[in-house]
């Protein structure tokens, strides 16, 4: 680009931003939290972050509504003041705003806004009873993370904060909530707490009778009705109200930002990578890879029947989706790229943390296919496809295998996407068809390798775009904008394929034949070895 050219593109941009032509999306991780403010064409103006941890407090995943408050302020106070410092602007307005977070989990709620319990997020597996029992009753597979499992387990364990419980949320919908003063959902979010009704685009109201008739059978003494205490269900481009005043003051601590811009319904982080991906049409996939680990794709038609290790959820437009979702992915990867940072650091060598990830994840190409008799399990916390409510991270070697830093490596990130594999292999069995799989998440910043990885790993082409690297942030953003720009009854559909993604560009690497036939050979041992890692639960 000339400098004229940058210099015109320079002035669009901030004629965008003064004039509030920009959709700003947010996004709770749960490592990162990140905002994205897009222009026009929706490609990023600025970027903000915060990183933050959640904690085991009393045997429960949680992060403290303070936590969220000052992680909020600190990303959005980045975003602005990158706004000022390349544009000489103060932010004050934007176009629209939307809000994602962590999908599923407990924030119960009582009349006058207080937080009943610590909230639960997703990463707890203390709901194994309930989760059971709900899919037998729904006869819909429910997992331990979502919202209603939390609430009914909460029910059989008797607890007291129920009796005074008005609002369950979830992080994005409480997020949205103290912005708006709207008890809302979208779709996708809404399908992570209950299960959703793709052709009303609500809760399934056949499936609330049947829990309701199983509260009164509880004998619990409880005056609330559960479709009073979700929040409402809203599709993508529906209105999710206005910033208040106090919104705008919960938001901006420097009190810059003007109240009564527009907000579409918040979403779960599962709705912003099919956004992010352009995979909310039928047969797009796409696996989302970070902490977590999630593969969705969009059904032509439903499953024969109910699997444990497969979530139904839907696009921000209400479609049905099969999702894997594993609970471990980068965490374990990333003690043990700490590791070698810090053995770098003790012989003088300072490395950043870019060069550190791209240097091991090349490393890993070298390593061989079945990682010479190498064995290991990510599992940070409990593993619920694979039967797990606890985990401990394992590494095991055979007596006579080499230890090489390559084959390490390759290890680490075969053992990333072993439990998904496990549960793709039931959509495999179910013929679930697949045209276009696309990755995205930190496992996929290093240029083809966790991409090669993933496509051994599910013997499918894996495509990463050129924005995959704007997350799921940019995803909500997206969806911001789709409240904005969509012209008539455009569905979300068109306006990702014709609009956004019409000039996108990104790169496709096909399984290699020899690499397939590799993972084939380790999960042949890690299928084996899940009794390994049962054993270091009971015993340590």
């Amino acid at each position: 680009m000339s400098d004229t050219a940058r210099e015109e593109r320079k002035q669009r941009e901030k004629e965008w931003i003064r004039k509030g032509r920009t959709a700003l999306g947010i996004e709770f991780g749960s490592t990162r939290i990140k905002a994205v403010l897009i222009g026009e064409d929706f490609s990023p103006l600025a970027m903000g972050s915060y990183s933050w941890e959640n904690r085991l407090c009393d045997g429960v995943w949680t992060y403290s509504l303070e936590d969220i408050q000052t992680g909020l302020q600190d990303c959005y106070g980045d975003l602005a003041a990158q706004v000022e410092t390349e544009y000489g602007i103060v932010l004050k307005t934007v176009g629209s705003i939307g809000i994602s977070g962590m999908m599923h989990g407990y924030m119960a709620f009582d009349k006058e806004g207080e937080l009943l319990v610590p909230f639960r997020t997703w990463r707890n597996t203390m709901t194994a009873q309930a989760a059971e029992e709900l899919t037998a009753l729904f006869e819909y597979p429910v997992p331990q993370r979502f919202s209603i499992a939390h609430l009914y387990q909460a029910m059989l364990n008797k607890e007291p904060h129920l009796e005074k419980l008005d609002f369950l949320t979830t992080l994005a919908g409480y997020v949205h909530f103290k912005l708006t003063g709207e008890k809302l959902a979208g779709v996708g979010e809404a399908s992570g707490m209950f299960p959703i009704d793709s052709g009303t685009c609500d809760y399934d109201g056949e499936l609330l009778k049947r829990f309701e008739a199983l509260k009164e059978k509880s004998g619990g003494k409880y005056a609330w009705k559960l479709k009073d205490i979700l929040p409402k269900v809203r599709a993508a481009g529906e209105p999710g109200g206005v910033l208040t005043t106090q919104g705008a003051e919960f938001l901006d601590r420097k009190g810059n930002l003007e109240a009564g811009i527009p907000f579409c319904p918040p979403e779960g982080d599962a709705g912003t990578g099919m956004a992010a991906t352009n995979s909310v049409a039928e047969r797009t996939g796409n696996i989302s890879a970070g902490t977590s680990v999630f593969a969705m794709v969009v059904l032509e038609k439903p499953l024969s029947k109910a699997y444990g290790e497969i979530d139904l959820v839907t696009t921000p437009a209400g479609a049905p989706v099969a999702m894997v979702h594993c609970n471990n992915c980068t965490s374990d990867l990333n003690a043990w790229a700490g590791l070698f940072g810090e053995c770098l650091e003790a012989f003088g060598r300072k490395t950043e943390a870019g060069e550190l990830y791209d240097t091991l994840y090349r490393k890993a190409l070298e390593g061989t296919l079945d990682c010479g008799g190498l064995l290991s399990y990510n599992y940070v916390s409990g593993e619920p496809v694979t039967g797990f409510s606890e985990g401990r991270p394992l590494f095991v070697r055979q007596p006579g295998a080499a230890l090489h830093l390559a084959d390490f490596m390759r290890l680490q990130l075969y053992s990333a996407l072993g439990t998904l594999r496990l549960g793709m292999d039931i959509l495999k069995k179910e013929q679930v068809k697949i045209d276009r799989l696309l990755g995205h998440g930190g496992f996929y910043k290093t240029p083809e390798a966790g991409q090669s990885i993933t496509a051994a790993a599910l013997n499918s082409p894996v495509t990463v775009m050129e924005t995959a690297g704007e997350g799921g942030a940019w995803g909500m953003a997206l969806l911001a904008a789709y409240l904005k720009q969509k012209s008539g009854n455009e569905t979300l559909e068109d306006f990702l394929e014709k609009k956004v993604f019409a000039q996108a560009k990104g790169s496709t690497v096909a399984p290699r034949e020899e690499e397939v036939r590799g993972f084939e050979a380790f999960m042949e041992n890690y299928r084996k070895g899940l009794a390994i890692e049962r054993a270091a639960v009971e015993a340590f």
